[in-house]
This record gives structure tokens, C-alpha cells and sequence, in this order.
């Protein structure tokens, strides 16, 4: 019996002691903790992922099975029974995530947009694009306003990482430019970031 009463002891003795650690620690914890994570690593955050999800996509996806004649992709592959090509998927996604109402949302922009609605949206955007010839290894980054709100806003360089790029935007009938080369920047990824 002494010996339960000692071991019960012991453990209570060891639980007091391991709350006490985890209160002192939580207090200083939130002593030393910055307030929030910067937008600039919040954006590169999501940039590494949406990277990482296209890459994947291109090559794993879409390169693997049109190089088995399982199934292509195509800009119209609602109606082909085909696979989005790797800029409709991250398009696609942006719009998912915009519809959330989280209030971040990401896009590709090009100074050579197929569509209208993939070019620059705002200055920030444009002067983004155009450093890209300059220095394509680093974000873009500013705020811009909506309405009341401002935002974050980090462009990135978008290179063209597959064959397939290069020969959908070469080829396309309304690509504004012909002569794309595996890994040139054919634009960029806009992330948008709320800043309340």
C-alpha cells in the first residue's frame, strides 16, 4: 500500500511539475512570439506550394500520360475528355480559393496573355512583368488597395517548365508572342494577400 501511496505521490508530483514547465513556457511563449507571420513569407509559402502542386501536375500528369497515349491535355478539356493543361489547373484553383472567401487569391499574368483577362491587372503587376527581364529570381512585391481594403501582393516569375508551355503558347492562334523557349519567363504568378 505504501508503495502505491509513494508511486501516486511521485507521478502527481511529476504531473504539478510538467504543468508548471508547460505554463512558464506558454507564458514566455507568448512573450517572445511575433504577432503574426509576415506577408512576404506567407506569400512565398503558398508560392512554394502552388510551384510544387504545377510541377507535379506537368510532369507526373500531364507529361506521363500523353507520353503512354492514356489521355492529352487540352485548353477545351471539358468538352475533349481531355486533362486541363498545367496553367488551367492552377487557374482553376485560384478560382476555388477566391470563392472561399478566405480573401487571398493567385493567378498567372503575362505581358503576352492569350486571353485578356491574364493580363496585368494593376501598375504593380505590370512593373512586376517587366523586371522579370532583369532580375526573374525574385518576388515582386507591394500593396494595392481595394475598395477599403489593402492587400499584399507578390509577384513571382513563371518560367515555362514543359515542352508542352512552350508549344501551346507558340502554336496558340491568339498568343500575341511565337518564339517561347523551354524555361523563358513567359510571365508571372500573382499571389494576393489581405492585409486585416
Amino acid at each position: 500500500m505504501r508503495l502505491i501511496l509513494t508511486f501516486a505521490h511521485t507521478r502527481l508530483l511529476w504531473l504539478a511539475l510538467l504543468l508548471l514547465c508547460a505554463s512558464t513556457y506558454s507564458l514566455h511563449a507568448k512573450d517572445v512570439a511575433p504577432a503574426g507571420i509576415a506577408p512576404e513569407k506567407v506569400a512565398d509559402f503558398v508560392h512554394a506550394v502552388l510551384d510544387a502542386d504545377r510541377t507535379i501536375y506537368t510532369n507526373q500528369v500531364v507529361n506521363r500520360m500523353q507520353a503512354k497515349g492514356i489521355v492529352s491535355a487540352a485548353e477545351h478539356w471539358e468538352h475533349e475528355n481531355a486533362l486541363p493543361l498545367p496553367a488551367q489547373f492552377l487557374q482553376h484553383s485560384g478560382k476555388l480559393v477566391a470563392e472561399s472567401g478566405r480573401g487571398i487569391r493567385y493567378r498567372l499574368i503575362s505581358l503576352w496573355p492569350i486571353y485578356q483577362r491574364n493580363a496585368p491587372a494593376t501598375e504593380l503587376e505590370r512593373k512586376a512583368l517587366e523586371s522579370f527581364s532583369q532580375t526573374p529570381d525574385r518576388p515582386f512585391t507591394g500593396i494595392v488597395t481595394s475598395g477599403r481594403k489593402q492587400y499584399f501582393q507578390a509577384i513571382y516569375s513563371d518560367r515555362a517548365i514543359s515542352a508542352a508551355c512552350v508549344k501551346c503558347h507558340n502554336s496558340h492562334p491568339l498568343s500575341p508572342k511565337r518564339d517561347f523557349a523551354l524555361n523563358d519567363v513567359m510571365g508571372g504568378m500573382t499571389i494576393t494577400i489581405p492585409l486585416d
